[in-house]
């Protein structure tokens, strides 16, 4: 039976390997490990994926198969949404990431119809419709609710008139919708670029309500929100997620301006009166435990919709009439009319009535019968 004859390598040749295979020599001797490959790298020499959403603009028309892939794929996803969508027939429109109608307009028409949905509540996407230059989303039903296939049955009599039959479409007063537009016709694009096209509306990635909303708003409002804290300028919906349901409502009335208040808090703890004139915050005040009365009534944040206001107050002095309002009767000179040398204004002769007088005498009475 043969052994195996063993081979003891000096340990100097050992260390020599070692330092060839995980490191290199440095000149006094002593061995330093290499950095790994994915770190010798810097930052600059990093190549950034590019954003999903953008599709360049020689892109084909989107294919059949990638039409069923988007619709299969969106139908029946729930969301969170990013815009307050109004009910009713006349939705969205979202182009190159500008919402339209947006401003006093929007506002107008969710005070007229009412909010299908409000900026961080979950929507559902009820119905896709990818056409020549634009892509059609129903949120939660859609502005029509669309018949069903038994619904259109119809069974016919022995004369030929039909007995049963399904109905027209009839409107839904809880969905909208909201419609993406090209500039000229539908690209091809994938699943990712088409979400975040759709983000200024609709958020795909939100984990919760609180989060979805907490996204909408401008990061001071925010911070204020996750801090508990309320400042002026804010709406009602940006105090409910900052403080919750108020345990005590006021109404009051300062001269001609109504306003509400919610109270937050009961003695001997701090209490937060905050005072609202339509649907912003106007007016803060803290007491506290010990005694001392904390009161904020100048504008702490900006919404868009102020925003806009200020572009209708800068508007509207080139809107006046180019007469402006008298109290002067009609006929009546103005101030800059040359008066007579004697001062007395010339007698008002005012037309004659063009309705017939009732007779003032007994003998009128009677002629008249």
């Amino acid at each position: 039976m043969r052994r195996l004859r063993t081979t003891t390598l000096p340990a100097s040749l050992i260390l020599f390997a070692s330092a060839l295979l995980y490191g290199q020599a440095s000149p006094g001797g002593q061995t330093q490990l290499s950095p790994p490959a994915s770190s010798t790298k810097q930052p600059s020499d990093r190549t950034e994926a590019p954003s999903p959403a953008s599709i360049p603009p020689n892109a084909p028309r989107i294919s059949k198969e990638t039409r069923l892939q988007i619709i299969r794929d969106f139908e029946t996803q729930l969301v969170y949404a990013r815009t307050a969508f109004p009910m009713g027939t006349k939705g969205l429109q979202l182009k190159e990431g500008t919402i339209t109608p947006n401003g006093i307009e929007l506002e107008q028409m969710l005070n007229l119809w009412g909010p299908a949905v409000k900026p961080g509540d979950p929507a559902h996407v009820s119905f896709v419709q990818i056409k020549n230059d634009h892509i059609h989303f129903e949120i939660n039903g859609g502005p029509v609710r669309r018949q069903k296939w038994y619904e259109r049955v119809q069974i016919s009599g022995t004369y030929g008139q039909p007995v049963a039959g399904g109905q027209g479409p009839q409107t839904n007063a809880h969905g909208s919708y909201v419609d993406l537009y090209f500039d000229k016709y539908v690209p091809e694009m994938t699943g990712a670029q088409l979400r975040d096209l759709l983000y200024p509306v609709l958020d795909f990635n939100a984990r919760n309500k609180e989060q979805a909303y907490l996204d909408t708003v401008p990061p001071k409002v925010k911070a204020a929100i996750q801090a508990h804290h309320v400042l002026v300028g804010m709406n009602q919906e940006m105090v409910l997620h900052a403080k919750g349901k108020p345990p005590k409502k006021v109404r009051e009335r300062a001269g001609e301006m109504e306003y509400e208040e919610w109270i937050y808090g009961e003695s001997p703890a701090d209490v937060d009166f905050v005072r609202f004139v339509g649907d912003e915050v106007v007016r803060v005040e803290t007491m506290k435990v010990d005694g001392q009365k904390i009161v904020r009534t100048e504008k702490e944040v900006i919404l868009d919709k102020d925003k806009d206001k200020d572009q209708e107050a800068k508007k509207e002095p080139n809107e006046r009439p180019a007469n402006p309002p008298s109290l002067k009767r009609p006929g009546e000179d103005s101030d800059d009319v040359p008066k007579p040398s004697n001062g007395a204004p010339p007698p008002i002769v005012m037309p004659p009535p063009d309705f017939p007088q009732p007779p003032s005498g007994p003998g009128e009475i009677v002629s008249a019968r």
